[in-house]
């Protein structure tokens, strides 16, 4: 796709001092289009630019909408004012960027020979071609419609735009909606499951086809604090549930799945979205299976003066080099920048993704990015896992919490590929994995990270914070000096071994006894409890089980003691990664109360 050397201007008319006046086309104005209109009129005053748009609500922050909802945010103008509070109308573009919009005007076609767009005016009811010189495709994305009977139905909703947040915050004020489901365990499906729950009072089920939320962007023991905090708030959550078909009844609707029945008075679909490329493909420029517009490093199409952003191309990932859609706001307005200054005859590139992600989900603050250990391994790396439980300030300040956070890695290289991390103070969450998706995209190894200064302060971070402490545990899982066991494995091995009345498994506790007394009353001599100071006095009582594993609160004690074990009885065991703490966050086993 790198074949576009210089663009050609020689059919452009003559602006003012000489320049070439260009005149631009701007299909979609929701955020990439209106942030290339806005670059390019900076960098080119002479331009003609005009932006089109299907719908009446322009340049909005869609992914304001579970707020809007909610209540948080009180008027849907919120979502389209400025951060002066302007309201990005038509007018404003006109007056304020001396950008002409037009609402309610779909693109049709697009004739590339003669490079013009027939559009229809749906105020009008007519249709006319419209010249350009350089064409955006900013069409974004389009809801997935899942293969589900009834999914049509009308009041079955999706929360693909401003119309749908609307109707569903009339009904839920107006006192129409006692329950609702959610189909899709995914970001929206969890924020919506928040929106409707925690200001509304909903009850609210969410339904996920896979073993897990966040399927495919949060580790399945992460994944289990989230669905843990969401019942705790009560939402209920059902996963490895098909659904198989929606109904009508009455004034409610009937949801089935392969194991239960929900009665709902709302539905709402929340199954992803799909690349929204149709337009493109229509005038013959390439398109991927996927549907997603191609583009390359400049973000030119296949024509190259048909430019295109946002939600409706695919874009490398940076770790797997492989084309994703990625659909983000913060995404299209940093490429409707390099689309911009592009037109105006600069060079700018945008190289891919390293598929950064937040979300707030009631109190706690989720994010990610890179890649799970289980793409990586699909993509064929060799990847290790490490967990790491620590407080996001200084242990000691009054406003510490705990932050849980994991690291992938590739055992062959020490190449950083993923990163994830949930906390209740979110944006120490947030900020930490956007530090670490800069690290990614550069292809950082572990030592970059874990010699990385961190300005310090209790108020802000630990001495040796998190993320210098993932990483020295996924070089000391490399290096083979911690041997561990993840959360999820030593849930299935415990509880299988509890069931079997196997004696081959023990855990060995080296917190306080005050700590350890539940876990020990409750599982008897399958765990036993050796303080980590009474461990060198005490290092013959250390359980002789066919598999031990040790473990503490977080698992740095553990760690310790294992090392020890290791030196002095040539004894192997494994490390529990995460320790008690994400055990009980996301109550994975029933170990008893503390």
């Amino acid at each position: 796709m790198e074949l576009y050397t210089g663009l050609e201007t020689i059919d452009l008319k003559r602006g003012a001092f000489g320049k070439m006046k260009k005149r631009v086309v701007i299909i979609g104005a929701v955020a990439l289009g209106p942030k290339v209109a806005c670059r390019l009129r900076r960098l080119d005053p002479e331009a003609e630019i005009l932006l089109i748009d299907q719908d009446e609500y322009i340049s909005y922050g869609g992914c304001g909408i579970p707020y809007f909802v909610s209540g948080e945010v009180s008027d849907v103008k919120e979502l389209m004012s400025t951060s002066f509070h302007m309201v990005r109308t038509p007018q404003f573009f006109r007056d304020v960027k001396d950008v002409e919009v037009r609402t309610r005007t779909r693109a049709v076609d697009i004739d590339r020979r003669n490079k013009e767009v027939l559009v229809e005016d749906f105020s009008k009811g007519s249709r006319e071609n419209i010249p350009y010189d350089f064409l955006v495709i900013a069409t974004g994305s389009k809801p997935r419609k899942p293969p589900i009977p009834g999914a049509d139905l009308p009041g079955v909703m999706t929360v693909s735009n401003l119309h749908d947040a609307i109707a569903i915050r009339e009904r839920v004020a107006k006192g129409e909606v006692g329950t609702a489901v959610i189909i899709g365990g995914g970001p929206i499906g969890c924020e919506m499951a928040e929106a409707l729950t925690d200001l509304w009072g909903v009850q609210t089920t969410v339904i996920e086809m896979m073993p897990q939320l966040l399927p495919g962007i949060i580790e399945p023991a992460m994944a289990q604090i989230i669905k843990k905090h969401m019942e705790e708030h009560g939402v209920s959550i059902y996963l490895g549930e098909c659904v198989t078909k929606i109904e009508k009844n009455g004034e409610s609707y009937a949801v089935t799945t392969d194991k239960n029945f929900f009665s709902a008075d709302l539905v709402i679909t929340a199954v992803g979205v799909e690349p929204n490329g149709e337009l493109a493909r229509k005038a013959g420029l390439l398109v991927t299976p996927r549907g997603g517009i191609v583009v390359n490093r400049r973000l030119q199409t296949s024509d190259p003066f048909i430019y295109a952003g946002g939600d409706c191309i695919e874009i490398p990932h940076l770790v797997t080099g492989k084309l994703v859609h990625f659909p983000q706001g913060s995404l299209a307005n940093r490429q409707g920048r390099v689309i911009g200054t592009n037109i105006a005859g600069g060079y700018a590139t945008f190289d891919g993704t390293v598929g950064s992600f937040a979300v707030k989900i009631f109190e706690l603050g989720v994010a990610s990015a890179g890649i799970s250990y289980e793409r990586a391994v699909d993509e064929g790396f060799d990847p290790v896992r490490a967990y790491v439980v620590q407080s996001d300030r200084a242990h000691f300040y009054p406003t510490q919490e705990l932050m849980y956070m994991t690291l992938v890695a590739d055992r062959k290289t020490r190449r950083i590929l993923g990163v994830q991390g949930i906390g209740k103070n979110g944006d120490a969450v947030v900020g930490r994995i956007n530090v670490v998706a800069s690290l990614i995209a550069n292809r950082a190894t572990l030592e970059s990270l874990s010699n990385m200064e961190v300005a310090y302060t209790p108020p802000f971070a630990s001495a040796m914070d998190i993320l210098n402490a993932v990483a020295n545990v996924a070089e000391n899982i490399i290096e083979g000096l911690n041997v561990t066991i993840d959360p999820e494995e030593f849930c299935s091995v415990f509880l299988e071994s509890e069931e079997s009345s196997s004696q081959d498994i023990c855990v060995l506790d080296v917190r306080s006894p005050a700590n350890a007394r539940p876990y020990v009353e409750r599982f008897g001599d399958r765990w036993v409890n050796i303080p980590q100071e009474e461990i060198k006095h005490r290092i013959n009582e250390i359980p002789s089980a066919k598999e031990l594993i040790l473990v503490c609160n977080s698992g740095a004690r553990s760690y310790e003691v294992l090392r020890q074990i290791q030196a002095k009885l040539g004894k192997a065991g494994r490390n529990l990664q995460g320790g008690v703490a994400i055990l009980k966050m996301g109550g994975m086993i029933d170990l008893g109360e503390e």
